[in-house]
C-alpha cells in the first residue's frame, strides 16, 4: 500500500497538506507529535481499498489450501468493514474540523466578507451563491460596499429578453409548462392579449392540453372568447399534430399545458409529446416566486428536458422575497421573459426589471428574517454546507 508522510508545525497545516496532496479521499493512517511539529501518515482511499482487496485474495487462497480454517474468513471480512466505516467517520470529522478552522480564519482575516455572507443568507439566497459572492467580493471592501458589489453582480448576470418587440415579432409556437397552480392559464391569457394587440386575433392560435380540469378549459375558453380566438383542445400527440397543422398559418401559437407535480412521471411524457411535434415548440417554464429554493430547483430539473427557451416568474405579488427565484434563475442559467404580479389580464404581466427585482430581494435584509444567523450558528451552517458539498463531490466522483 502506498503511504505518504506529511510534516508541519501544526495539525491543521499537516491536514491541509494531506487534502492538497491526496484530495478528499485521503485516509489518515496515523498521526503523532514529533520535535517541533506533527507527523501524519496518510494514503489514498483507493490504495487502501486495493490493499484490503489483496489481503482478502490472500486469505481466500489460504482458505482453499486449508479448508478447515475457511470459517475464520467471515469475521475477518466483518472486521475490515467496521474498520473502513470508522476510517470514513474519522475522515468526515477531520473535514468538519478543517472547515471550522477555515471559517474561523476567514472571519478573522476578512470580517467584511463574513458579513456579506451573513447578510446574503439572511436575505434568503442559497449558501452556495452567497459564498460565491462573498468570496469574489473585492478584498478591501467594507460591508456595504461588498453588498453593493453583490447587488450589481446579480443584476448583471440576470439574463432577460432584450427586446419584447423582437420576441413578439418573431412569433412561433410556445408552450407554457410548469406545476399545478403556478398560473399557466392566466399567463397564457396575458401573453395572448399582448399578441392580439400587436398582430390581431386572426394571427393567434390557442391550444390547451388540460383536459383534466374542466375549470381550466372553461377559463381559457372565456379568455379566448373575449379576445376573439378559438381554443383547440388536445389530449395526445396525435391531436397536437392535427391542431398545429390547422394553425400553421398563424403568426403565434400558445399552448397552455396541463399542470402536474414535478415528481409525476407524466412530466417526462408531456415533454416528450412537445418535443416530438413536427413543428418546433419553444418551452417556457412558469415558476412560482413563493416556492422554496429546493422546490424551484427540482421543478427546473424535472421540466428542463432537452432544454428550456426561458422562464416566467409568477405570483410576485404573493412573494415575501424574490431571493429564492433569483437564486434559481441565476444558477440554472435561465432566461427570464416576464414576471406576473397578479390576476388581472393583461395588466399584471411585465417585462423584468433586473434592478427592481434584485432591490426587492435586498429589501428583505432589513426585515426580521428567520434565516439570520449569529457567527457561531453561521459557522455551523457553512460546515454542514461544506460537508454536503464534499459528500456530493465524492458521490459524483464515484460515478
Amino acid at each position: 500500500m502506498k503511504t505518504q508522510r506529511f510534516f508541519a508545525m501544526t495539525a491543521r497545516d499537516a491536514l491541509s497538506q494531506v487534502r492538497e496532496a491526496l484530495g478528499p479521499d485521503a485516509i489518515i493512517l496515523s498521526n503523532r507529535s514529533v520535535n517541533n511539529g506533527v507527523e501524519i501518515l496518510a494514503s489514498h482511499e483507493r490504495d487502501f481499498a486495493l490493499a484490503i482487496e489483496e489481503s482478502r485474495t490472500i486469505a481466500a487462497q489460504q482458505a482453499e489450501q486449508n479448508p478447515d480454517n475457511s470459517i475464520l474468513d467471515a469475521p475477518l471480512s466483518n472486521d475490515i468493514n467496521v474498520i473502513m466505516d470508522e476510517i470514513r467517520a474519522m475522515r468526515g470529522s477531520l473535514e468538519n474540523q478543517l472547515s471550522a478552522l477555515s471559517w474561523t480564519n476567514q472571519q478573522q482575516q476578512h470580517p467584511a466578507k463574513s458579513g456579506i455572507l451573513r447578510e446574503l443568507i439572511a436575505m434568503g439566497f442559497s449558501a452556495s451563491l452567497s459564498r460565491y459572492l462573498a468570496t469574489k467580493a473585492p478584498a478591501e471592501s467594507e460591508l456595504e460596499e461588498g453588498l453593493q458589489w453583490s447587488k450589481d453582480t446579480l443584476q448583471r448576470n440576470l439574463s432577460t429578453i432584450n427586446n419584447e418587440d423582437q420576441f413578439l415579432e418573431e412569433g412561433g409556437v410556445f408552450a407554457l409548462i410548469g406545476p399545478t397552480g403556478v398560473g399557466k392559464t392566466t399567463t397564457t391569457a396575458k401573453l395572448a392579449a399582448r399578441c392580439v394587440m400587436r398582430h390581431g386575433a386572426s394571427k393567434l392560435g390557442l391550444i390547451t392540453t388540460d383536459s383534466y380540469r374542466i375549470g381550466a378549459h372553461e377559463q381559457l375558453r372565456i379568455y379566448g372568447k373575449i379576445l376573439g380566438v378559438m381554443i383547440h383542445s388536445v389530449r395526445d400527440e396525435t391531436d397536437l399534430h392535427i391542431a398545429l397543422e390547422e394553425l400553421q398559418n398563424k403568426h403565434t401559437v400558445i399552448i397552455d399545458t396541463v399542470g402536474m407535480s414535478q415528481r409525476d412521471q407524466m412530466v417526462a411524457e408531456q415533454i416528450a409529446m412537445l418535443s416530438g411535434a413536427r413543428k418546433p415548440i419553444k418551452r417556457i417554464l412558469c415558476l412560482n416566486s413563493t416556492s422554496s429554493i429546493e422546490t424551484l430547483n427540482e421543478v427546473v430539473t424535472s421540466y428542463r428536458g432537452s432544454g428550456l427557451t426561458g422562464c416566467i416568474l409568477t405570483k410576485l405579488d404573493e412573494a415575501v422575497t424574490l431571493s429564492n427565484a433569483i437564486d434559481v434563475v441565476l444558477r440554472q442559467k435561465l432566461k427570464l421573459y416576464y414576471v406576473g404580479t397578479g390576476q388581472r389580464v393583461p395588466e399584471d404581466l411585465h417585462l423584468p426589471d433586473t434592478a427592481q427585482l434584485v432591490d426587492r430581494a435586498f429589501q428583505h435584509r432589513h426585515a426580521k428574517s428567520v434565516t439570520r444567523y449569529e457567527d457561531d450558528e453561521l459557522a455551523l451552517l457553512m460546515n454542514n454546507e461544506n460537508h454536503h458539498y464534499n459528500s456530493s463531490t465524492q458521490h459524483n466522483h464515484g460515478k
